[in-house]
């Protein structure tokens, strides 16, 4: 089947509607991956998370677990620690178990060539959750926010409260990205400096380390301890007698060692003012913290809205309908172009927290206060 594109609203993807959008015989475009169901509904879908250190994994694990449920599914949910052999082990045991379905936030997206052989061979279907899985033919579908968006997000929160539009600086800025074994990470900080990068040529942001390229920047499984370490030695080579203006950080859990680490050298007070601090996936402690005045800036990405994409894709697969798709194109993971839905991450700052988080029902009042 030939593969178009459908844009349906993100409000059409709740749980309401997944299987109906799932078993849509027209009308729709698809991922053309209707010839044959994979198990049906009662089948038991394997869900496999990196790690319990974000609680944003923990969310999407728990609102995955939750929607499979509704939709009439079993379902088996892992976490890998952040090891590798963790996640391929807990992937043969679901597909020996008989998972129908894996869907799958890769710790490394370019270790999972074997077992997701192993998952065709034995007749699972495959999503790939949030982040790309390279190097294989054997992922289906793709459910994930707009990554590119989200760094230029990111780079613009920056660029438009420095005033760089204004012609105000030069500024001292530094970058951190993600870690180099995520797909994502090179999204992310491409989209942030295609923002940044033209202040930087003109060299009204000044990156003072000199540090620019993505293996230079990267944070090795997006832990906020190295992050820390790194700024420390930033500030202790680079900084001691200037100021940094800006921290472009792809991640809440980085930001937070960030802002540690900018702490620890005396920012944070009247006469020396924390920089702007980026971040992502607006983790409970980062909101606080924007709230507070310390973290600047996050982008939210509504877990439960990738859920529901999740479980309109994997219905789909497993009953024999038609996943729907609005990208065919961006997503080529070495081997093939992963058909992708994708939603639409929001910045979020102290000025519209209570009416983005709050409001939608994210986070209560009494969480945040």
């Amino acid at each position: 089947m030939g593969r178009k594109l459908f844009h349906i609203a993100v409000a059409g993807l709740c749980l309401t509607v997944a299987a109906a959008c799932g078993q849509s015989s027209g009308g729709g475009g698809t991922s053309g991956a209707s010839a044959a169901s994979g198990g049906g509904k009662g089948a038991t879908v394997g869900i496999s998370m990196p790690t319990k250190s974000s609680e944003r994994w923990i969310a999407d694990g728990e609102n995955m677990v939750k929607q499979f449920q509704a939709a009439g599914y079993k379902t088996d949910l892992q976490y890998g620690d952040n090891i590798v052999e963790n996640q391929v082990s807990q992937l043969e045991n679901m597909i020996t178990k008989g998972d129908k379905l894996l869907v799958i936030a890769a710790i490394d997206g370019s270790s999972l060539t074997n077992v997701l052989q192993k998952a065709k061979d034995a007749g699972v279907r495959v999503i790939a959750y949030d982040r790309l899985i390279r190097g294989t033919a054997n992922v289906d579908d793709y459910a994930t926010f707009d990554n590119f968006k989200v760094g230029v997000l990111q780079g613009s929160y920056i660029v438009d409260n420095l005033g760089l539009k204004q012609g105000k600086g030069p500024f001292n800025i530094e970058l951190f990205a993600g870690s180099p074994d995520d797909n994502n990470t090179n999204y992310f900080f491409r989209g942030a400096m295609s923002v940044l990068q033209p202040y930087v040529d003109s060299k009204k942001l000044v990156v003072r380390s000199g540090q620019t390229s993505l293996d230079q920047v990267a944070t090795l499984r997006w832990d906020g301890g190295t992050a820390q370490a790194r700024m420390d030695n930033l500030l202790s080579k680079s900084y001691t007698t200037e100021r940094v203006d800006a921290v472009l950080s792809p991640y809440d859990g980085i930001s937070i060692g960030i802002i540690s680490a900018l702490k620890g050298v005396g920012y944070g007070t009247a006469g020396k003012p924390l920089p702007i601090v980026t971040g992502q996936d607006a983790e409970l402690a980062s909101v606080k913290s924007i709230i507070t005045g310390e973290q600047t800036q996050t982008v939210y990405k509504d877990t439960r809205k990738l859920a529901s994409v999740a479980v309109q894709l994997g219905n789909a697969l497993l009953t024999g309908g038609t996943p729907v798709v609005n990208d065919t194109k961006q997503y080529n993971n070495g081997v093939k172009v992963v058909p992708a839905y994708l939603l639409q991450p929001v910045s979020v700052d102290k000025s519209n927290y209570k009416e983005v988080l709050i409001g939608g029902g994210y986070y209560t009042a009494a969480q945040l206060g």
